[in-house]
This record gives C-alpha cells, structure tokens and sequence, in this order.
C-alpha cells in the first residue's frame, strides 16, 4: 500500500486541482492565486525538512563529526541540477525563461510544469527505496506523509495550471488535460527511481539531500517570487506558515 501510495497520490492531487476548472471561473482570482501558492511552498520547504533532509542526517550518523557532508553535498548538487534545467530552458524572444513568461505557448509551459515536478517524483522514488530496502530510519509511515504532503501541495498546483490555460482561451477539458499531464512525470520518476534501488541505497543520504535541494530550488525560484508583488502579499505568507504546519503535523503525526 505504500508503495502505490508514493506513486499515485501525489498524482491524484494533481488531477484533482486541475479539476476546478470544471467548477470555478475562467480567471482564478489572483488572492486565491496567491494563497494556494503559500500553501504549496509550505507544504514543500517542510517536506524538504522532515521526510527528507533530517533522514538524509540520521542515516550519516556513523560518519562523525562529517555527518553533514552528505546532507549538504547533496543538498547543493540536487540545488545546481534544477539550477542547469533552469537555464537550459528555452526561452522567449525577450530572453524570459519558459517558467516565468506569462506569454508562453502551451508546449513551454508543459515543460516547465514537467520539471517543476521532476524533483517530487524523485523524492517519492528515493523514499520508497530507502523503504524496500529496511532503511531503519524510513518507515511506512515516512512515505505516506511525504505523498500525502505531496499530493496537498499538487492539488492547488494543478489548479494553477488549468486555470490561467482556461483564462487564455483553452478549452476545460484540454486545459483539464494539461493540468493532468504535467503531473506524470512524478509516478514515472518514481517507479524509475524505485526500479533502480539497489544501486540507490548506498548513497542514500546523498540522493534524499539531493531531492530536498532540488524542491528547495522550486520554491524558492518559482513559488516565493509569486507570494510577493502587491498588497495581499501577506496572503500568500501566511498561506506558506499554513502549508508548512499542516506538512509538519503530518510528518510528525504519521512518523
């Protein structure tokens, strides 16, 4: 069950996010925008922290006082990794990265969502790894908080995606389409991650900093610049003290 959990949840929260288009407004009311927002990059700085930086520490406690170079090594190059996607991205005639054009083509805006995500489906992959394979400090529970945190942070993604594609004139069901489609690189990444366990293991550590650095890298590059810029900016930061106490209370809880 845990396994399928890590797999599909996060999913399903995507696909259900992209679902409110069938139910809301051709425009998402830029206050709900940013809230939701928040609450994703809570959700996700917290999941970075306790379903992944602090096992990545526990699991180099034998290293001594260099226990930390596998968090922070890999915590750097999962960091620099989304840092080269990032600017390997194509960009618009005005030199504006993929990500952050509002006037992308549909086709661009697939593929930065597609890499948005590509960190998330690693972590569940790591995660599932570490679990298969009796990692002590990785249970059950561990994966079902990180998925269902997952899955709450994708649910207010996915509805960022479908509704602007609607507002610009894109039909429900093809912006439905979209919306569900930018999540399936996190199953996909998983289960190549999970398939590839027994060489993972190993460096463990290093590959569950790896993941937090790449998450960190999303929310700080792409999420925290949409918290900020008018006077419901506040909105958004309370949203993300909601999101990361709500992620928290689950690790906490179900760990």
């Amino acid at each position: 069950m845990e396994v399928l959990y890590g797999l599909f949840l996060p999913f399903l929260g995507t696909a259900l996010g992209a679902g409110c288009v069938f139910f809301m407004k051709n425009r998402m009311n830029p206050s709900l925008q940013r809230g939701l927002t928040g609450f994703a990059a809570g959700v996700m700085t917290a999941a970075t922290v306790w379903s992944l930086l602090i096992p990545a520490m526990e699991q180099s406690d034998g290293l001594g006082i260099f226990a930390f170079l596998p968090g922070v090594g890999g915590l750097w190059l999962g960091f620099g990794f989304l840092l080269l996607l990032d600017r390997l991205m194509p960009a618009d005639s005005d030199g504006a990265k993929a990500s952050k054009s509002k006037r992308n083509p549909i086709g661009k805006l697939v593929l930065a969502v597609t890499l948005h995500n590509l960190p998330e489906g690693m972590a569940i992959g790591v995660v599932l790894a570490g679990w298969i394979q009796n990692e002590p400090h990785i249970t059950g529970a561990t994966v079902t908080a990180l998925a269902v945190g997952i899955a709450l942070q994708n649910f207010p993604e996915g509805s960022i995606i479908s509704m602007p594609l609607r507002g610009e004139g894109v039909k429900k069901s093809n912006a439905f389409l979209i919306g569900v489609l930018s999540g399936i690189v996190e199953p996909i990444g998983a289960a190549v991650t999970l398939l590839a366990a027994g060489f993972i293991t190993p460096a463990l550590p290093t590959l569950l900093s790896f993941a937090a650095g790449a998450m960190l890298f999303v929310v700080v590059e792409e999420l925290v610049p949409e918290l900020m810029g008018d006077r419901s900016s506040h909105l958004g930061t309370v949203f993300f003290a909601l999101g990361f106490s709500v992620m928290m209370a689950l690790d906490v809880a179900l760990g």
